[in-house]
């Protein structure tokens, strides 16, 4: 199906494949300078950092899950993967065929989540009930996701037995060594039992006790029981559909889209990638990636101004890794370049409501209500 804009007028036709953290602020920065087609698998939008808090406080998914039609007032959507790029236009998989003058990648990396708001709250509270009936639970990685899901266990359920297996010699590789070292002795001090060095295959089947608990194997030789396990390792870039595209030779060796100090895909003048996606040499997170969606879209509203290219803004990748990482409500590791802090003073900066205010704020959305849970005294 051959899908025309149908407006009349001379507005700019910008597509944006993506509709994570930076497609969908880049999508509702410029729908009132464009003619915008957001195209995304699923109709929301989910601070992807809150979704921890949400298995252990499903409410808390009220407002980290925002349907995308909520901020992005002025444009189309099409709900479905897109399967094709041609110089002008791009396929989805339902076969709309969508021209664009602008086009923005920000599809990130690859999750398998529901199409629908409410199908991936329901999610949120089956994983909840997941935990709440398990005595003991293995978290497999301890990158960020684990490190935080381990942190959001012990502080709400501390009665649960905890099993952090981690293939490094260390936690979340991407932070430096103290600050590494600063989480483990935090966890280890919630009872969380941290193995590192390790792996557990998920492949077999684990044996089954009288009491239906499962016995895990690690690399090491160990048997680890728990009632249930949740994987947190890193997911692959979604960019395997673009090899058959226009861009296939515009990737690098790790599937990133290679991009120009612009943020536009290297040689192309009206195709622009933004977030996880690229090849930027900076550490993958969420306030990086809507720093990527700014500069884009000062680019893309000066270029379909008929602005000169030699006015456009760089994007300046970040240099010495700053890292929050939330370790429950209350506490929280800060790397900062010449400091390392660990404890209540940097998780009043993000734990308490992990940014979502600010992050629904800037999609021009109310922010945040702490009154949905009072943390204790």
């Amino acid at each position: 199906m051959n899908w025309q804009n149908e407006s009349g007028g001379e507005s700019r036709r910008l597509v944006v494949i993506g509709g994570g953290i930076a497609g969908s602020l880049l999508a509702k920065s410029l729908q009132f300078d464009a003619d915008v087609t957001l195209i995304d698998p699923k109709e929301y939008f989910e601070i992807t950092w809150a979704s921890l808090r949400a298995m252990v406080e499903p409410i808390f998914g009220e407002r980290s899950v925002i349907n995308h039609r909520d901020y992005f007032t002025n444009g189309r959507i099409f709900t479905s993967n897109a399967i094709d790029i041609t110089d002008t236009n791009v396929l989805t998989a339902e076969g709309f065929i969508i021209p664009y003058d602008y086009l923005v990648i920000a599809t990130g990396h690859a999750d398998s989540v529901p199409e629908t708001r409410t199908a991936r709250l329901a999610q949120y509270q089956a994983e909840n009930e997941k935990i709440k009936s398990a005595h003991s639970i293995l978290i497999v990685g301890g990158g960020p996701t684990g490190v935080e899901l381990a942190g959001e266990i012990a502080a709400d359920f501390p009665e649960k037995k905890v099993t952090l297996v981690h293939n490094g010699s260390r936690l979340m590789e991407f932070i430096g060594p103290k600050a590494a070292d600063k989480t483990l002795k935090w966890l280890r001090s919630k009872n969380v039992d941290v193995k590192l060095e390790r792996r557990v295959d998920l492949n077999s089947i684990p044996e089954l006790d009288e009491n239906g608990s499962k016995t895990y194997h690690s690399s090491a030789g160990e048997t680890i029981k728990a009632d249930c396990h949740f994987l947190c390792t890193g997911k692959p870039l979604a960019s395997a559909w673009l090899k058959d595209t226009v861009l296939k030779n515009h990737l690098d060796v790790r599937g990133s889209l290679v991009v120009d100090e612009y943020l536009r895909v290297k040689g192309r003048k009206n195709i622009f990638a933004i977030g996880d996606i690229t090849n930027i040499p900076e550490i993958k997170q969420g306030y990086l990636a809507q720093k990527h969606a700014v500069v884009a879209a000062k680019n893309l509203r000066l270029l379909m101004a008929g602005g000169k290219e030699s006015k456009m803004a760089a994007y300046k990748p970040g240099g010495k890794v700053t890292a929050i990482v939330s370790l429950g409500r209350r506490d929280a590791l800060a790397q900062f370049p010449f400091t390392t802090i660990i404890g209540l003073v940097p998780g009043m900066i993000k734990s308490r409501d992990l940014f979502v205010g600010k992050t629904r704020k800037q999609r021009g959305l109310e922010g945040w209500n702490l009154k949905l849970h009072e943390l204790d005294d």
